[in-house]
């Protein structure tokens, strides 16, 4: 992504070194994950970084678009770009590696952004790094030497060590790192038992490596790790010479690899991820609720945005403890028992692969139940959060299958999905895209789905299938805006036919009632309807009832589809 080396941290710098650093970390992502094993045998750290760093590029990538949509000259200021960093790595991380890489880049935002400069240099990022290393401490609970919270330490301090400009002490930063990295097994006894380096200092090192081929053009080598299944089952990991020792063990902590304190021999049996609206003195509080509670305590963030992520064995009371606080939002819960492809450490054999599996977007919880019920394996989509190609990704392995038939739901999401397929298909899985543009499309798809059937028959069924289901939408707007039906104000009532806005109303049955004569009018024979949490309950009666009186030959199926966002979606077939 960097055409030209950048001499000094700008607004540029951080699009380019986010870019490189996503890069980068999908290169590596598999190696990482690879010596992420013991105690939950999810092998996560990589795949969690990049996601985190994804929505970081993202927040980034809308701040300069913002910029370029408007009238002035100017693109965003350092600090625009700075803060959108931190915020994007802030509200997309995931798990203890992903929260605390989140730390660091606020930690590095917080003195960029100050002073409101058009860039810094090489003394200002030296500081920087120095803040990052010490803010991330701050975050973690139980800091536990080893972790990527030694080695972001050791990259301060080497930077500090010298003088010069931004690309100088990158590099001293990267190569500080580098060192410390192949420490970690000395430091970490789980480490050196395993044989491995730590997971989440290594995806430190390789978003510094980044660091400096943005500031010098030059691509640091590799800090690479590959795995394989020794005779033994047991799993082991080969890694470069230049940052550690060779493998003689069989996993390590996630938590370990993340600077937090490992958990004891079972550990606890739930990840509980959630954003939260809240203030200074009500986090402390929480802090200490939550470390009685269990462990991998780890709160980032600042300015009444926090992300709270901790392992314990009652999932209700970590929530119950956010909403005391503030209020929780985007609330993640993963139950450490429910393996997935990853798991497949010693005494337990690899799960066989399934010939085929359909991997489907949902807007609500509703629909997720219908879409499961039906065999597909479910990403959730909550609205105003669309899930990154890195998620579509982690479901496609979820499945577990040698053909998957991917369905976004979504014409925002069809590049999101491309994305996720070309991923899938240099790991080996043949996947098809069927693009699918809204929810009940998808579940016409899914009702011609069989398995048994070639996969290329089955693909061009299911795309037909989609293709023939005209869609609607019953929305309210949220501000005045011109569209295809004229000028609306906040609070109307919206149907859109086909992703248009179609009708404008100020009561949803009538609104719905009239979307759903137009789309009749041209034909069809199967009607249905999925009503979300908000819409009033009396609508899917009188579209029924609607149906029946006017439309003879036509069947009605209804759904819920809880918190989808949208009132109601309608499909014709």
């Amino acid at each position: 992504m960097a055409q030209v080396p950048q001499t000094f941290f700008d607004a540029l710098a951080v699009r380019t070194w986010c870019g490189l650093a996503l890069e980068a970390l999908g290169r590596a992502r598999e190696e990482i994950d690879a010596i992420n094993v013991y105690p939950v045998a999810d092998g996560d750290t990589g795949t969690n970084l990049y996601l985190t760093v994804e929505s970081t590029v993202a927040a980034v990538e809308a701040v300069f678009a913002g910029h370029a949509a408007g009238s002035g000259p100017d693109g965003p200021t350092l600090a625009d770009a700075a803060r959108a960093m931190a915020h994007g790595a802030l509200i997309g991380a995931r798990g203890n590696s992903g929260t605390i890489l989140a730390q660091l880049l606020r930690g590095m935002a917080q003195v960029l952004a100050a002073d409101d400069r058009a860039r810094a240099d090489g003394r200002s990022l030296r500081v920087a790094l120095r803040e990052a290393a010490d803010s991330a401490r701050r975050a973690v609970a139980h800091p536990v030497e080893g972790t990527v919270l030694t080695v972001a330490s050791a990259a301060a301090d080497a930077a500090e060590g010298v003088e010069g400009d931004c690309g100088t002490v990158a590099r001293a930063a990267c190569a500080g790192a580098r060192a410390a990295l192949a420490e970690t097994p000395g430091r970490l006894p789980v480490l050196g038992r395993a044989g491995v380096v730590d997971a989440g200092g290594q995806g430190l090192v390789t978003v510094l490596g980044a660091l400096v081929e943005t500031f010098t053009g030059e691509r640091p080598r590799a800090v690479a790790a590959s795995a394989s299944i020794g005779s033994s089952g047991a799993l082991h990991a080969r890694v470069d010479p230049a940052v550690g020792p060779s493998p003689a063990g069989s996993g390590l902590d996630e938590c370990a690899d993340s600077g937090v304190a490992p958990p004891g021999p079972e550990g606890p049996a739930f990840e509980v991820i959630y954003l939260l609206d809240a203030e200074d003195r009500a986090v402390e509080r929480l802090r200490e609720r939550l470390d009685a509670l269990g462990d991998s305590l780890v709160v980032v963030g600042g300015d009444g945005l926090w992300n709270v992520h901790v392992h314990v064995d009652d999932a209700g009371a970590a929530v119950e403890a956010g909403i005391e606080a503030g209020r929780p939002h985007r609330i993640r819960i993963t139950h450490f028992g429910a393996g997935d492809v990853h798991t497949t450490g010693a005494g337990r054999p690899p799960r066989e692969r399934a010939q085929r599996a359909v991997v489907a977007v949902v807007p609500g919880e509703g629909l997720a139940g219908l879409y499961t019920e039906a065999g597909a394996t479910t990403v959730l989509a909550r609205p105003g959060e669309p899930p990154a190609s890195g998620e579509l990704v982690q479901a496609v392995r979820r499945a577990h299958a040698r053909e998957v038939v991917l369905l976004p739901n979504d014409a925002d999401l069809r590049h999101t999905a491309a994305a996720a397929a070309e991923q899938a298909r240099t790991e080996g899985i043949r996947v098809a895209l069927i693009p699918t543009r809204s929810a009940v499309q998808g579940i016409a798809a899914l009702a011609v789905h069989e398995p048994d059937r070639r996969f290329d028959e089955d693909v061009v069924s299911m795309t037909s299938a989609a293709g023939a289901t005209r869609y609607a939408e019953v929305t309210v707007a949220e501000h005045q805006s011109w569209t295809m039906a004229g000028i609306c104000q906040a609070g109307d009532v919206l149907g859109l036919i086909d992703g248009d806005v179609a009708v404008i109303g100020s009561d949803v049955a009538l609104t719905a009632e009239t979307v759903l004569d137009r789309m009749l009018s041209a034909g069809g024979e199967m009607v249905t309807l999925v009503l979300g949490d908000e819409a009033p309950e009396t609508v899917a009666e009188h579209l029924e009832g609607r149906v029946r009186a006017r439309y003879l030959a036509v069947d009605t199926v209804l759904y819920r589809g809880g918190r989808q966002g949208s009132l109601l979606l309608i499909g014709v077939e």
